[in-house]
């Protein structure tokens, strides 16, 4: 059956991805979008898009009948749910074939056998894939789990039989929170997946991930697109993606892909697919199923050189494979960073708010979901950008993707680009000697953000730009100008710091230092001085239109300026550098005493309030647990007292910074 309306039942840069390829194939694509997704990019790029529902995913992209109803309204022919959502949803699936329409996935019964980890799990067993050993079928109750944990021997992993995406999973490795992580393992799996059934697992300490691409017809052909390395995680998500599998012996993959493929071929597999492992020594053991395509898909489109949609399309309708194994070789070598509103400093939380500024480089695959003036909401993934890099070798991919993330830009929420950066650059993982937890062991390295070289030179430059383009005469050109800025001291003599404009710049990172920006002098130089009394003379003259050639002494850089929304950013030999500036008019001061107010450290919904008005309290006592996307957090107390005053309930949503508790110094 050819396809000619195809309805995305998806959001953000998967949905604008299928409908490029969608489009490329003849087809018309149609989308869905939420209450608070009406003036996002997916529904700007597709140009078609239904509405479905409020802002929360279970009130709109959660919503099966609401899916459906608006594929029929718009006369899809097919239903392609792109990843997460209703992507491995077996009643879905089901409701879509029930109407007449193709659901671009795996069958509802494949979807059964893999949606559930416990049944995966056995399907591997009886196709003898190796398994790790661990309680056999899944479990629900408290007391049982603590029990079986405690007899296997921590550390155990507590996997949700539903989950995905890296979420339902949690390592247990302290006698001490056994309980709690059992409780919140279950909460999560039930609010998250709709079931409390647990998978306990022997924990693998230093294995490497890897995954292996398949693609199946349906009718029994089956065949493998190479691996993906995967082994880059934290809080059991992918953080940096590559294929093919560096540093293994091809034997052993080769061995993996057999196994990925004859797995598929039990349930006769349609569509694509993901068979993923973990990778010990020699030793390989299957982990799960994902039936759809996945997140890094795109490395695995630039070693093999197919379209992945397309082939999925092609799939759907009816065409098979047209192609063997034989046909597919591995091109080079590629690699992707996942670019995410998140907040290293806290723990990778979520960070909501309004983009900005966005400027992503130019010469490399970018899949993103969102553009300049766009909003991060509370509501999905905070994924802002796929950054894609494809290289004859891994050295090469590697040096092209540091190089590219040091030139990406982003202001109104924090982001973990100098994150991705210090990976890409670090030595062991240019070596390879990581593992799945290995990034949890050297966080503190990895987000302490080094100062860029000559980062005073730069702070400087921002200084006379900022300084330069508010002066009075609005000349077109904001270095050159030689009258008197508003705001200056010309007077002779004095201290030096009182002469010039005071200039606060303000980092991405958070970080503020005031500067002053001295007169203009002849031939375009001047004059910057820190805190601290260091003085920078510098010339700076424009070459081509936001092309400047920038000197100190006998020293010559050419960087890319431009002040922009407020913003100042400069593309620099270093990388790009965000600078928010201000002329600072009064200096405001305050009570330095820490109040005793409990604040939300996000913007989510209060998943369980754990206190009550009155109760004693200790210090670090749980008093709230809030969920903000992927993220579960314990608001916990910083002082002990009584609680008082607690304005939030179980299901409420709450901003960052707002207070939902007080706690009182008690009389004992």
């Amino acid at each position: 059956m050819k396809i000619k309306t195809l309805l995305i039942a998806n959001r953000g840069e998967i949905a604008c991805r299928i409908a490029r390829t969608a489009r490329a194939s003849g087809i018309t694509p149609v989308g869905v979008h939420s209450e608070a997704d009406a003036n996002a990019l997916h529904v700007r790029e597709i140009g078609h898009s239904v509405c479905i529902g409020a802002g929360p995913a279970s009130e709109s992209y959660l919503k099966i009948d609401a899916v459906i109803a608006a594929a029929q309204s718009v006369g899809a022919d097919a239903i392609h749910p792109g990843y997460g959502f209703l992507a491995e949803n077996s009643e879905f699936a089901r409701a879509v074939e029930a109407v007449g329409m193709i659901f671009m996935g795996p069958t509802p019964d494949t979807l059964d056998r893999f949606g559930d980890k416990a049944s995966a799990k056995a399907a591997a067993v009886a196709a003898s894939v190796p398994v790790i050993s661990g309680a056999e079928g899944a479990r629900s109750d408290p007391q049982q789990i603590a029990d079986e944990v405690r007899a296997m021997g921590l550390p155990v992993l507590l996997k949700a039989v539903g989950g995905g995406g890296g979420r339902g999973q949690r390592l247990v490795t302290d006698e001490s929170t056994l309980v709690e992580d059992i409780e919140g393992a279950l909460r999560e799996a039930k609010s998250t997946f709709g079931s409390e059934g647990l998978l306990l697992e022997r924990f693998l300490p230093e294995a490497r991930h890897v995954e292996v691409q398949i693609a199946g017809d349906g009718k029994g052909h089956v065949v493998h697109l190479f691996e993906r390395d995967c082994t880059l995680q934290r809080r059991h998500q992918k953080v940096i993606e590559e294929a093919p599998a560096w540093g293994l012996p091809r034997a052993l993959l080769d061995e993996i892909a057999h196994d990925a493929v004859r797995l598929g071929e039990t349930l006769d597999y349609r569509g694509l697919g993901t068979v993923e492992f973990l990778v010990a020594g020699e030793d390989y053991f299957f982990l799960e199923v994902n039936p759809r395509i996945q997140v890094e898909h795109p490395v695995t489109e630039a070693i093999t050189g197919l379209d992945l949609v397309a082939l999925h399309l092609r799939i759907a309708e009816g065409a098979g494979l047209g192609l063997v194994q034989d046909d597919l070789k591995i091109n080079g070598h590629a690699v992707e960073a996942r670019l995410y509103a998140e907040d290293p400093a806290m723990q990778f939380a979520p960070s909501t708010g309004t983009l900005t500024t966005l400027s992503l480089p130019e010469g490399l695959r970018i899949d993103s979901g969102v553009e300049e003036g766009d909003a991060v909401t509370p509501y999905y993934d905070p994924m802002i950008a796929k950054l894609i890099v494809h290289a004859p070798d891994r050295e090469t991919a590697l040096a092209r993707l540091a190089t590219a993330l040091e030139h990406v830009a982003v202001e109104g929420v924090q982001t973990n680009r100098a994150f991705l950066t210090a990976l890409a650059r670090d030595p062991e993982f240019e070596q390879m000697q990581v593992h799945t937890r290995w990034i949890d062991g050297r966080l503190d390295t990895l987000t302490q953000a080094g100062a860029p070289d000559r980062s005073n030179l730069w702070k400087a430059a921002a200084a006379v730009l900022f300084v330069a383009s508010n002066r009075c005469d609005h000349s077109p050109d904001p270095w050159r100008n030689r009258d008197t800025f508003t705001g200056w001291r010309l007077g002779l003599g004095g201290d030096p710091l009182e002469a010039g404009q005071r200039v606060t710049l303000t980092d991405a990172g958070g970080d503020s230092e005031e500067l002053r920006v001295g007169p203009v002098k002849p031939g375009s130089r001047y004059t910057v001085r820190s805190e601290d009394g260091e003085a920078i003379t510098l010339t700076a003259r424009e070459i081509t239109p936001g092309r400047w050639q920038l000197g100190e002494g006998d020293d010559v850089y050419l960087i890319d300026a431009r002040l922009h929304a407020g913003v100042i950013e400069l593309d620099t030999p270093t990388g790009r550098l965000v600078y928010r500036p201000a002329a600072p008019l009064a200096f405001a001061g305050g009570d330095a005493a820490a109040d005793r107010a409990v604040t939300s450290p996000l913007t989510g919904m209060i998943v369980e309030v754990k206190v009550s008005d009155g109760q004693l309290i200790s210090e670090g006592d749980v008093i709230a647990v809030m969920e903000s996307m992927k993220l579960e957090i314990s608001i916990r107390a910083t002082a002990a007292g009584t609680a008082s005053n607690i304005t939030v309930s179980n299901g409420d949503m709450v901003d960052r910074g707002q207070v939902i508790a007080e706690i009182l110094p008690s009389e004992e």
